[in-house]
């Protein structure tokens, strides 16, 4: 069926699962140059302020626990557009919080952007089978990748010139705009809704009975840790050991997006043919490569911010080769309860990145330099190869 823009009667245009996706990545990631800075605006510590990532992941998390099953029953469209009015909310509250703790409470609201994120790709489940999911999964996640791209570098000069609250107002314009498509372009796309919510958290222990399922999972939650950790400690490793400035961090993370847009268009072109499984493989070992140079740039006295930023491009490409495979098959464990398992597994995903983020922003110091940073990179990366070794060991082919 053709795809047309504003037309809730047809599948919701491509655009639209790219702008939906794409809230929650900014909301992400465009304050990250600014977190030194609201360290010193708040009077907090830095570890306190990182917790507006690890928190918001954290939430992120939980609320897909809930997010898949709910558009399960009550449908993708409503689901989306009420999570959506929430963010909205939050992100208005963000830009009035007196101080560090009603700041964190607010991220929390913010996490309802996650239904960006859950619910597109359980649409594309809803209106592709499998092998085509894994394909367009990756096109969409490659249009959301300009996001994290451009956010960080857009958050440092918007920092630089108007403080950090500039980058919510960006993101509330943002989330605004996004709602707005969401609500002219998505109509539903759930063939058949189920009875009940508990019905859909009943299917919870026959998706982790599925070794498939944690493989998939597994996969999906070591290889983005690895990114995650990066973005809870990456801004530290950068401004405070670095001596870059917000703008400057900004900038060289646009390197890791370049990685994984071009990561996810090859996801688009060649999953079909590869099959999901051997995409997972060869991303996941090119991620690990990317963490282990740096690790011996940095051994061997290079500490420049290329040293950082420049390996990272391969985990931004590794990351893009693996994500949109590996949640293809996540959703495809169950496609009747493909809200449910996108909800599940990606809350599972988000929650080890909230882990990963916080341990990153505790064990790095002035003296301990970046290899904390990077070790947990490197191990993170090195078990998500492992994990797809395990899908193809248990799996009959590619799912």
């Amino acid at each position: 069926m053709a795809r047309l823009y504003f037309d809730r009667f047809s599948p919701p245009h491509m655009t639209t699962l790219i702008v939906a996706t794409a809230t929650g990545a900014l909301t992400m990631n465009v304050f990250l140059p600014s977190l030194p800075g609201m360290a010193e605006y708040f009077q907090a510590d830095y570890k306190v302020v990182q917790l507006a990532i690890s928190l918001y992941l954290a939430a992120t998390a939980f609320l897909q626990l809930f997010i898949g099953p709910a558009s399960d029953r009550f449908g993708r469209r409503p689901v989306m557009l009420a999570c959506f009015a929430v963010f909205i909310t939050g992100t208005v509250a963000a830009l009035f919080a007196p101080t560090i703790e009603l700041f964190l409470a607010c991220r929390l609201a913010q996490a309802f952007s996650a239904a960006g994120m859950v619910l597109s790709r359980a649409v594309v489940r809803d209106t592709v089978g499998a092998g085509d999911a894994a394909s367009m999964i990756g096109y969409v996640t490659m249009g959301m990748a300009l996001v994290p791209m451009v956010a960080p570098m857009l958050g440092g000069f918007l920092d630089e010139i108007y403080g950090w609250k500039a980058s919510f107002v960006l993101t509330l314009a943002f989330g605004i705009a996004a709602m707005t498509i969401i609500y002219f372009d998505l109509g539903e796309t759930v063939a058949s809704r189920t009875a009940s919510i508990t019905a859909q958290f009943r299917a919870f222990p026959m998706l982790l009975r599925s070794r498939l399922f944690w493989g998939y999972t597994a996969t999906a939650t070591l290889a983005s840790g690895a990114f995650f950790a990066f973005v809870g400690g990456g801004p530290y490793v950068a401004t405070e050991i670095l001596g870059l400035s917000p703008s400057g961090y900004g900038i060289y993370f646009g390197i890791i997006s370049c990685g994984y847009i071009v990561g996810n268009f090859l996801s688009g072109r060649l999953s079909r043919r590869l099959g999901i499984n051997r995409m997972m493989l060869i991303g996941n070992v090119v991620a690990t490569a990317g963490a282990a140079l740096a690790l011996v740039l940095f051994a061997a006295g290079l500490e420049h911010a290329l040293s950082l930023f420049g390996p990272a491009i391969f985990l931004g490409l590794g990351n893009g080769l693996t994500l949109p495979n590996a949640n293809a098959g996540i959703v495809s464990a169950r496609p009747d309860l493909a809200g449910s398992a996108s909800g599940l597994g990606g809350a599972i995903q988000i929650g080890g990145g909230a882990l990963l983020s916080v341990l990153a922003g505790m064990l790095l110091s002035p003296s301990s330099g970046p290899y904390p940073l990077l070790a947990i990179m490197l191990v993170s990366a090195f078990a998500a190869a492992f994990a797809t070794l395990y899908v193809m060991r248990v799996g009959v082919g590619d799912t």
